[in-house]
């Protein structure tokens, strides 16, 4: 395991934290502290498509120097969250820990976990609640079908929302203005050769959401992958979050989304949010 020296009087790299916070043209708060705050940027780089990373891809990744990321990088080791074979760095399993304190505490998981559970039995299909963050759909609640092949992402995934069913649903509860000054900030790319990448597309998509109650993504991330998702609001009626079932295309259609599943998942979306 790589070794970092330790902090002289805990002030190892202040000046160097300093001026790599300068130099990315980044303020912290008072009271803040610079490192953590890079350190927490590169382990949220990690996810389904950067499963191990370079000091430079790091860098780039969390906007960070290379001196930076290179000493979080190698603190995150001796910390026991990532491995290091001498080039890429990898996530071990203490890495979960920093998930879990959300998953165990929210009600929302713990109260949406056994209908999701009755969902996925009724359709035979994996079913996930998300949340909006920073422009994605994180997923914080999934209950998998048992299948040789899964679909979708994994409990923390994270999905573009410009593109995915839970993301348009959860875009369906901002304002016209609101959705559209996200969507200007967001580089959309083309995943598939059906994904909308135009914002007005999308904005059309996201209205659409908002009009019928749900939304469905036709093979917009990935050929063979279908989903539709619906609201799930509190009782302020405000969307909480989005209730999505993930299929294969080849399998399940888009007739048979809305007219077998929808109902099933609007049934669970007003249980959880009686529950709310």
């Amino acid at each position: 395991m790589t070794s970092v020296k330790e902090p002289v009087n805990g002030q190892e790299g202040a000046s160097s934290l300093d001026e790599d916070a300068e130099s990315s043209g980044k303020t912290r708060a008072k009271e803040g502290m610079a490192g953590l705050a890079k350190g927490l940027a590169i382990i949220e780089a990690f996810g389904a498509s950067t499963t191990r990373m370079t000091v430079s891809d790091a860098a780039h990744l969390a906007d960070l120097s290379r001196p930076a990321a290179r000493r979080c990088l190698l603190t995150l080791v001796d910390l026991g969250y990532l491995a290091h074979d001498g080039k890429f760095f990898t996530p071990l399993p203490r890495m979960l820990r920093l998930g879990s304190a959300y998953l165990s505490t929210s009600s929302l998981t713990q109260i949406a976990q056994p209908l999701l559970a009755n969902a996925r039995e009724e359709l035979q299909e994996s079913v996930s609640l998300a949340v909006m963050d920073e422009g994605y759909s994180v997923f914080i609640a999934r209950a998998e079908a048992v299948r040789i092949v899964s679909t979708g992402v994994k409990l923390g995934g994270r999905l573009p929302a410009y593109c995915s069913a839970t993301g348009r649903v959860l875009l369906s509860g901002l304002t016209e203005e609101e959705a559209r000054r996200h969507l200007d900030r967001v580089s959309m790319k083309r995943l598939t050769d059906r994904t909308l990448v135009n914002n007005t597309a999308v904005l059309q998509a996201v209205r659409l959401a908002a009009e019928n109650g749900y939304a469905i993504s036709d093979q917009e991330l990935e050929i063979g992958m279908s989903a539709m998702a619906v609201p799930v609001r509190n009782r302020s009626g405000e969307i909480e979050a989005a209730l999505s079932v993930s299929v294969f295309s080849g399998r399940v259609s888009v007739e048979t989304l809305e007219e077998r599943f929808l109902p099933v998942l609007k049934a669970v979306a007003a249980r959880l949010q009686r529950a709310l």
